[in-house]
């Protein structure tokens, strides 16, 4: 396929470059990053997104998507599909696939999960919404971004999914650093406590995969002094989305909303920008009652 690349940065480039070497005609452009090996440079985004099949965004925020669809819609080809794999507020994911539709354009939005090492390994799961005919479209270049593509529903379905599932994160790995925590203040030794709780019934993700306890479980951030495989403040973008689509549709999230605090007060008060979102740990662990 011919596909135009907008948003070239740690996680857009992996992604474009595994596209170009599956090899589909890559296009990119980005206001800052280089293009990487075996993708074309484009001038503008508009100059990106002309005469593709796929044009792929991979931006940091709703208004940002809105001003670029602005700019490559008119663009586009009629069509042609425009898949937006940036995590971006519902409302705007919404708002963008109107405008695409009006001008005769294909709209899904992809947004996924994985981390930039699934982008460069080519092991991502996207979320996408949409219509099915614009996702069959788009599933080979899926095929070859990630493992797993799921069709979610309708535009913004994509965007609900990724919002709903990153709150379960943050909420879980916030309990896990209180459990450790805890268990050091108890006694209890933490590999013992790995042992226990991830064959038991406090299982989860956050434990088993991804311990924040270092020397404790697969390797994980932990390990590396929590240098991010996902960074604090990106986990702390997606529970304000989950609160602001929350906020719109009147739905009750407490969990959700403790979580967004603490990120908050981690990332902009407590020096946690810059480091894994498991970094709770280690505040946790120089805290006390009250």
């Amino acid at each position: 396929m011919k596909v135009g690349f907008i948003g070239l940065g740690n996680m857009g480039a992996p992604m474009a470059q595994n596209l170009a070497k599956a090899g589909h005609d890559v296009t990119g452009f980005d206001l800052q990053a280089p293009c990487p090996e075996g993708v074309s440079k484009a001038e503008t985004a508009a100059g990106a997104a002309k005469g593709q099949d796929v044009v792929i965004t991979m931006l940091p925020n709703g208004a940002i998507l809105r001003s670029v669809a602005d700019e490559i819609i008119p663009a586009m080809d009629k069509g042609a599909v425009l898949l937006d794999c940036s995590t971006v507020d519902v409302e705007s994911a919404r708002a963008v696939a109107e405008q695409a539709e009006a001008a005769g354009v294909m709209a899904v939005d992809a947004p996924v999960s994985g981390g930039v090492g699934g982008a460069s390994g080519g092991t991502l799961t996207f979320m996408a919404g949409g219509r099915q005919e614009a996702f069959a479209k788009v599933n080979p270049l899926f095929d070859v971004m990630g493992q797993k593509a799921v069709h979610c529903g309708d535009s913004g379905a994509g965007q609900s999914a990724k919002i709903c599932n990153n709150m379960i994160l943050g909420v879980t790995m916030i309990a896990t650093c209180e459990a450790f925590a805890l268990a050091d203040k108890l006694g209890l030794d933490r590999q013992k406590m790995f042992d226990v709780v991830s064959t038991s019934s406090g299982y989860s993700w956050t434990m088993n995969a991804y311990c924040p306890a270092p020397g404790v479980g697969p390797t994980s951030p932990a390990d590396n002094d929590y240098q991010p495989g996902f960074a604090a403040e990106l986990m702390l973008k997606d529970l304000r989305l989950s609160q602001q689509a929350a906020e719109a549709v009147d739905a009750d999230t407490p969990m959700g909303h403790s979580a967004t605090d603490l990120y908050a007060q981690f990332v902009e008060q407590e020096g946690g920008k810059g480091m894994d979102f498991s970094a709770m740990l280690p505040r946790f662990e120089k805290r006390h009652r009250g």
